[in-house]
């Protein structure tokens, strides 16, 4: 089903810092810029997919949705090879596809049902995938930090190469376990690099309404690990950013910080109306859109024509589709795994003795 808001913006006005003609900064070639311009789409559809069931009422509890922050995850996380680590925060489904999780098993996530990624417990914000080393989904505003730098210390101590890439938003640089983490990644050295999605506002709060400091990774520099603060929005810088900072953390063991300003362009959950962003100021964003821009790069440099992206969101389209119709077709959890996964995997005989 397509919709308006899913639409990626031919026609959506010109990308004011889009870069156009071929990047060798960004080492990104055609066949690879087509999937990830796939896989940017991917996320935009099925998350505005996710914004309509919800409506629908089919899927219940919190939900945030990534759209307009695609180029973020996406550039993000290509770079990355099977070795190595994805942690995020509650803003987790654009993190989990670009990682490899199925439409299908995060779809049926949102619906609670046992096919999901996270066997229907976790819903929105707890997405998991540990055979793809998607470490989750995390409620609790920066607490997952600590985490990361866990994960890079058992990255680093069993030698066997790695990286780790921690996701967080602007407002969680005011939690102390997120300072405690850089102070921690760079006095043992581990391999994080660790990524402030700056989208402009901690739920409803502006940046400049909560930080003295707007330009986030400053804050950063006093931890003696190199900082960077791209345009979120372009994925050719995004990707050269990534690049280097992940070569330093595996060659090096040497911790990174980017921030990558973006925009969301829905509000911060499904229950946020937005009233304190204007519709312009949402509408010039939307002129910026990430994916526009690469669509304009395609066509430009003749890698794509009008008719094969049309074809890659009709493709798109039907497997979102066929997610959807997988998750109302999936059963409901078993009563009795609610007795599973708590702290060890609780054996059945147990179970019938009590």
């Amino acid at each position: 089903m397509k919709t308006p808001s899913a639409k990626t913006g031919r026609g959506a006005g010109s990308p004011k810092r889009a870069q156009t003609g071929n990047s060798p900064a960004a080492g990104i070639d055609p066949q690879a810029l087509v999937r990830m311009y796939r896989q940017m789409l991917r996320i935009r559809k099925f998350e505005e997919r996710c914004y309509q069931v919800y409506l629908q009422r089919k899927i219940g509890g919190f939900c945030h949705i990534y759209s307009g922050q695609e180029a973020v995850a996406v550039g993000m996380i290509d770079p990355l090879g099977p070795e190595d680590y994805v942690i995020t925060a509650y803003r987790d489904h654009g993190q989990a596809i670009a990682r490899g999780m199925s439409m299908r098993a995060a779809m049926a996530e949102l619906y609670g049902k046992a096919t999901g990624c996270s066997r229907g417990k976790g819903g929105s914000m707890h997405f998991f995938d540990v055979p793809g080393h998607f470490m989750g989904g995390h409620g609790i505003v920066g607490a997952h930090i600590p985490l990361a730098c866990g994960i890079g210390w058992g990255i680093k101590h069993r030698g066997k190469g790695g990286v780790c890439l921690c996701f967080f938003g602007d407002g969680a640089m005011n939690q102390g376990a997120v300072h405690e983490g850089l102070n921690l990644a760079s006095l043992y050295k581990l391999p994080v690099v660790f990524v402030c999605e700056n989208n402009g506002y901690a739920m409803g709060t502006a940046v400049s309404r909560g930080a003295a400091e707007e330009h986030i990774y400053l804050r950063a520099n006093s931890y003696k690990m190199p900082t960077r603060r791209v345009e979120g929005n372009n994925l050719f810088e995004v990707y050269e950013a990534t690049q280097e900072a992940v070569r330093r953390a595996r060659e090096d063991h040497q911790p990174a910080f980017l921030e990558a300003v973006t925009y969301r362009f829905r509000g911060h959950s499904m229950s946020d109306p937005g009233s304190y962003r204007t519709r312009d100021e949402v509408e010039a964003h939307k002129s910026r859109d990430p994916i526009g821009q690469v669509v304009q790069h395609l066509e430009k440099n003749r890698i794509l024509d009008a008719a094969g992206i049309e074809r890659i969101e009709s493709e798109v389209d039907a497997e979102v589709e066929d997610a959807v119709k997988f998750s109302e077709d999936s059963p409901q959890p078993d009563l009795d795994s609610a007795y599973e996964d708590v702290y060890v995997n609780y054996p059945a005989d147990i179970r019938q003795r009590r």
